[in-house]
């Protein structure tokens, strides 16, 4: 799952100006890194004759991590490269741990955070100049409470947080958030089709920063294939309520190829996206992405049911 978080632009304060030699290392840094991590990932699928898994394992562990309400432990690094309608570029690395526990042998606990480890946004300084600050984003927590024996179909429901962990005014929305999550969806041994909307209000936060009142939602659709392969819509709807009805949708159009391959005894599965925003609100919004995401599969860590 994605940040909810756009880029914010306008006029630094004279506290928070950054040294613009820095900036300009930090963005360069920022566009190798991508390139490098892909490069990684093409390597290990190209090794698949040692690397991969064997293809039952492979073929379940593809649908695993396409199911979001699964019993599977994961630790998922997202790399976001934004282009922006201004032709600059916003870069973001999250991390989204899956940390499922059974509470009882009907209901499982599924907790979700997405930790934005960094977010690289540009925006003008008090001189006018075009620099960027890099820093720690705003935090997400989700509970969802899923059915053990739903069948082919995949539910889940709970509550979602924002925390205001961002170290800059740039890099979050200063805000303390809550709201309700649903998933639904339906799986077979072919594919999935579902959706997973998130809304949060704000209650609490910085004086001065504007109220929120916005949601994600995540299209579910993917096809699984032999050998741990799965080809599906990548990206996340978004949609912020306080902004005019024709101001307030960011829409993408993405197609994304993952495989599951295994790094000694080891599973981790690789995944490219490309997504581009039919709209987006202005007047800078996200016109493309492209997203590499690498999922660590890790054994349970908590066993059994905690409650009989």
């Amino acid at each position: 799952m994605k940040s909810t978080h756009k880029p914010g632009f306008g006029k630094a304060s004279a506290g928070r100006h950054h040294l613009i030699a820095a900036a300009l290392v930090g963005a360069r840094f920022l566009r190798f890194h991508s390139i490098v991590l892909l490069a990684l990932a093409i390597g290990a699928v190209s090794r698949g004759q040692e690397a991969s898994t064997p293809a039952e394992e492979a073929n379940e562990l593809a649908k695993e991590l396409a199911n979001p309400v699964a019993n599977l432990w994961s630790l998922q690094f997202q790399f976001n490269n934004f282009e922006l309608t201004n032709d600059r570029w916003n870069y973001n690395l999250n991390f989204q741990p899956v940390m499922p526990v059974s509470l009882t042998k009907d209901i499982n606990l599924i907790t979700r955070p997405v930790i934005q480890v960094y977010n690289s946004v540009p925006f003008t300084s008090m001189t006018g100049e075009e620099v960027r600050t890099t820093a720690f984003g705003d935090w997400t927590q989700l509970e969802l409470f899923s059915p053990v024996n739903s069948g082919n179909w995949l539910l889940g429901v709970g509550p979602t947080f924002i925390f205001p962990t961002a170290g800059s005014v740039y890099t979050g929305q200063g805000k303390w958030q809550v709201g309700p999550a649903v998933v639904l969806a339906y799986m077979t041994k072919k594919y999935i089709v579902g959706v997973f909307p998130q809304q949060w209000w704000s209650f609490a936060g910085e004086h001065g920063r504007p109220d929120t009142n916005q949601m994600n939602i995540q299209p579910i659709a993917n096809l699984f294939f032999d050998g741990g392969w799965n080809v599906g819509y990548s990206g996340n709807i978004l949609a912020n309520w306080e902004a005019p009805t024709n101001n307030r949708w960011t829409v993408p159009i993405g197609l994304g190829v993952g495989k599951v391959v295994k790094f000694g005894r080891l599973p981790v599965k690789i995944s490219l996206a490309g997504q581009y925003m039919v709209t987006q609100p202005g007047p800078v919004g996200q016109r493309w992405n492209i997203q590499l995401q690498l999922t660590p599969v890790l054994p349970k860590l908590i066993k059994g049911t905690l409650f009989q």
